[in-house]
């Protein structure tokens, strides 16, 4: 079963290593296309977000009084609150992290048994001498183990993105994406931002920091000439995936 498993996944690489090789080679000299402007909710994988909400309260209505309880505002501003609606992200990232661990166990254990009486007298070797009966089976055995291991991150982003509402909660939440794409020469960098955004974090000129974002799911990448060669081959990932060793 394993060897099936092993000879299907060298299969798939080798069908998929070949198909990226031939549509390497087809854009020999060419910029990585853009991707096409789509509604993202007709995108593949897409799935409303559902949340537990807090229960409705009706509107009420006081004599010679303009204001509805369930209004957020007097006055009308142009913040994003409807789907359809855009407004900026402000993407800033700066963090660190240090973590150091070290692990040390040893062990050591030793066993002997022997065989005296007349069992014992009666062995011998190949030369005619008698066995010792107290050195018959003698066990040694000894494991030491000692790891270290560290972590030294830090990450930092600054940077901007226009993004769109694609959902409106029951509470009033909204759900927004944008993605981002710049092609600079042979290389295209991609920023994806999306989650869940309170109104009232928005800012008066339409923005919001990234901070304010529930649910955050941030990627910056990129793709093109620059990353193919960051990139390990195929057959050193499948290698990679594989060996025990």
């Amino acid at each position: 079963m394993n060897l099936f498993k092993l000879t299907t996944l060298l299969t798939l690489t080798a069908v998929l290593a070949g198909c990226n090789t031939t549509d390497r080679l087809a854009n020999v000299g060419n910029a990585p296309p853009l991707s096409a402007i789509q509604d993202p909710t007709t995108m593949a994988g897409y799935q409303p977000i559902h949340m537990p909400m807090p229960e409705a309260i009706a509107d009420t209505y006081q004599a010679n009084s303009l204001y509805r309880t369930s209004a957020k505002g007097f006055f009308k501003d142009e913040r994003a609150h409807r789907i359809g609606d855009i407004l900026t992200v402000i993407v800033t990232i700066d963090d660190s992290a240090k973590i150091a661990n070290t692990t040390q166990a040893t062990r050591a254990s030793s066993n002997s048994a022997g065989m005296g009486g007349i069992l014992g007298n009666a062995i011998k070797d190949a030369s005619g001498g008698t066995i010792n009966p107290s050195a018959a089976v003698d066990f040694t055995s000894g494991i030491n183990n000692k790891g270290n291991g560290s972590v030294n991150r830090s990450e930092s982003l600054a940077t901007s993105v226009a993004a769109v509402v694609t959902q409106v909660l029951p509470n009033g939440n909204l759900v927004i994406e944008g993605r981002q794409e710049v092609r600079v020469n042979f290389e295209v960098r991609d920023l994806i931002v999306a989650g869940i955004v309170r109104p009232s974090d928005i800012q008066a000129n339409n923005t919001i920091r990234s901070s304010k974002i529930a649910e955050a799911r941030i990627a910056y990448g990129g793709r093109g000439q620059i990353t193919d060669v960051q990139q390990p081959r195929y057959g050193q990932q499948v290698m990679d995936a594989i060996l025990p060793f």
